[in-house]
């Protein structure tokens, strides 16, 4: 769909993860890491969340793009394009050592970062209990304080052992009922088919209901992490869909509050995906945050 594909494979502690990098003059197919090339003054990390994928960001992530920022997407193990499998561990936690990895991989030193609901968990993680270090981090309706998640979220995730034998065809349609209601004005359904591909089919199924099942045991993290919110020492800005029905604005306000030197800036008409509900609008606020002086 939209021609978004992630041309690159990293093996990880948690299995392959599919990424790509977007920068004017970038080769049709970059192959190896090392063949990118300078990834500009302003490199940019762009994060999903659950139960999402890079998809997402594909609007933004193009708009983004310029002569001195490379824009870096990648799909979560256990979501989208990249690995999936019993054995992984899809905590927030393991998923923050998988973002750090990257960024090693990557080789890139301070760069901005852009994460969207548990992918905001996952960069301030990596962030206040990692030692990753960041130029400027936008946190997009992100999964940061409690509580978070829908009604549907609490009770999949309670009883995912049950759920994950449903049959396909039920499956297949109480989930996309339930990333429907991400959205505030709604979603195309070719674009709903695309969020949705990932988690149909056997694997896919099973796959669904373990990453749910996972974010309720990640309460504990986020209060651990949430600790070390008001020592964070750069530049926040706090973006959020004022219609997010999944992660309530209040959220937000909270969040800003607790972290020094954060601007909060909520968009109409947008859900909890923000990033597809108004991605002109999202880049609109982006953009003078990111190209502000170092």
């Amino acid at each position: 769909m939209d021609g978004w594909t992630l041309r690159n494979s990293y093996e990880s502690s948690q299995g392959e993860v599919r990424w790509d990098r977007l920068a004017p003059g970038d080769p049709g197919d970059p192959g190896d890491p090392g063949d990118l090339g300078d990834p500009g003054d302003r490199p940019l990390v762009l994060l999903h969340g659950t139960p999402f994928s890079s998809f997402i960001w594909r609007h933004v992530a193009r708009a983004m793009t310029s002569p001195t920022r490379a824009v870096y997407v990648f799909d979560m193990p256990g979501y989208g394009t990249s690995a999936m499998s019993e054995a992984q561990d899809l905590s927030l936690d393991a998923l923050a050592g998988v973002f750090a990895e990257l960024i090693d991989h990557w080789g890139l030193t301070r760069p901005d970062v852009v994460a969207h609901d548990s992918g905001g968990a996952v960069a301030l993680g990596a962030l206040v209990d990692r030692g990753v270090r960041y130029r400027r981090l936008a946190l997009v309706d992100a999964v940061s304080l409690p509580p978070w998640g829908s009604e549907f979220f609490a009770l999949v995730g309670e009883h995912a052992d049950i759920f994950r034998r449903l049959p396909g065809p039920l499956h297949r349609a109480m989930l996309r009922e339930y990333v429907t209601t991400a959205s505030s004005p709604g979603l195309h359904p070719d674009i709903l088919d695309t969020l949705t591909a990932p988690w149909l089919g056997t694997a896919g199924q099973a796959a669904f209901y373990r990453q749910l099942a996972q974010r309720r045991a990640d309460p504990a993290y986020i209060d651990r992490i949430r600790d070390g919110y008001p020592a964070i020492d750069l530049p926040v800005l706090v973006c959020w869909g004022a219609d997010d029905t999944w992660v309530p604005a209040d959220r937000g306000r909270e969040l800003a509050a607790l972290i020094p030197n954060t601007d909060l800036h909520l968009i109409n008409g947008a859900g909890h995906l923000l990033p597809e509900d108004r991605p002109a609008e999202l880049t609109a606020a982006l953009l003078p945050f990111l190209d502000a002086p170092r």
